[in-house]
């Protein structure tokens, strides 16, 4: 899952992508962009870590793109950067309101730029299709095309009327077509209001939800202040500064909730790794996210709510508290579970 930071120039978008993957941004990339990992912050893993004293441990990680900045007023340029951005799959807005940005009007601006944007390749695309439709086609290819058009008049619609469509409730077949064109106003977005505290006036964040923008307010430069501190020095100034959570926690945990992600886990002495997968996900779903033949040969899935293991110690004590269970390819996953896959392999 590729996570766009995104937003018009000034906003600290770079500062944001340096706070949260450790990696300095190279100005060599800024018209391309730039890729880094985040680690997800996870007590649960931690504590995994702790019990088993694995040879290997693999967090799980958030893959961050760091995209170029849309300029206010210019449009040749920002077509060209909102091409870019499709190949995000999650969008974070990041809005410099520590120099006075109103993140209501930018907000808005943003998201009419990707509306114009997602208005011209549907419009595109259908103009295409009608042409097609005037030649002489087998039927097949004429039902097939007319489908088409009857997946994609309604978003051009919704679209020409000034609304995303994330505010538009899809057919199956339209959140197909709104995924396959990578469509910018369809996909998730999180408003982060780089400010100088990690509060903001709450009128403004509902206001913001109205519009189907989740945010949070994030002091972006003074945690890289804190970044910077030792160990020691870094608690004692978060504390005095009332940062009792660290923005990468919270950006974390937004990401999770606006793509309805879980975190499930393997461990043992050897490893342990956290998995991230859509929530709904099955057992199944989970063996093919750690291996594809996990899936493809699935025998049954042994399952334990990780905070049993935590708190029991072992699986063996987990087992003598009755909190094991065998599971089959249908077993929907939850946050937190702890599974081994049996395969035939």
């Amino acid at each position: 899952m590729k996570v766009g930071l995104v937003g018009f120039a000034g906003g600290g978008k770079s500062a944001l992508f340096q706070l949260l993957t450790g990696h300095v941004s190279d100005p060599s990339k800024i018209q391309a962009g730039q890729v880094g990992e985040m680690i997800v912050p996870d007590s649960r893993f931690d504590r995994l870590v702790a019990l088993f004293h694995p040879n290997k441990i693999v967090p799980a990680k958030i893959q961050l793109f760091d995209t170029p900045g849309l300029i206010k007023g210019e449009t040749k340029g920002n077509g060209q950067r909102l091409g870019i951005i499709r190949e995000s799959a999650v969008l974070i807005q990041v809005i410099g309101v520590y120099s006075g940005a109103n993140p209501l009007e930018e907000t808005v601006a943003f998201t009419d730029e990707c509306i114009l944007s997602d208005l011209q390749i549907i419009t595109n695309r259908i103009e295409r299709v009608k042409k097609d439709l005037a030649k002489p086609k087998p039927a097949t290819e004429r039902e097939a095309m007319q489908a088409e058009l009857d997946t994609l008049s309604p978003l051009e619609a919704h679209l020409t009327s000034g609304q995303p469509l994330r505010s538009m409730k899809l057919t199956e077949e339209q959140d197909k077509a709104v995924r396959a064109f990578s469509l910018l106003s369809g996909k998730p977005i999180l408003a982060l209001l780089n400010s100088a505290e990690s509060k903001y006036d709450p009128a403004v964040i509902e206001k913001l939800k109205t519009q189907g923008v989740m945010s949070l307010a994030a002091p972006v430069g003074l945690e890289q202040e804190i970044e910077a501190l030792s160990t020691e020095d870094r608690a004692i100034f978060a504390e005095e500064m009332g940062l009792t959570e660290s923005s990468k926690s919270r950006v974390a945990r937004a990401i999770f909730e606006i793509t309805d992600q879980i975190t499930f886990y393997t461990s043992d002495e050897k490893e342990v790794h956290a998995w991230l997968l859509n929530r709904g996900g099955s057992a199944v779903d989970a063996a093919g996210t750690i291996h594809t033949d996990l899936a493809k040969n699935f025998i049954r899935a042994e399952i334990m709510p990780v905070e049993d293991l935590l708190r029991l110690g072992s699986e063996k004590e987990v087992k003598a508290a009755g909190l094991f269970r065998l599971e089959g390819k249908e077993y929907v996953m939850h946050d937190g579970d702890e599974i081994v896959i049996r395969a035939n392999v």
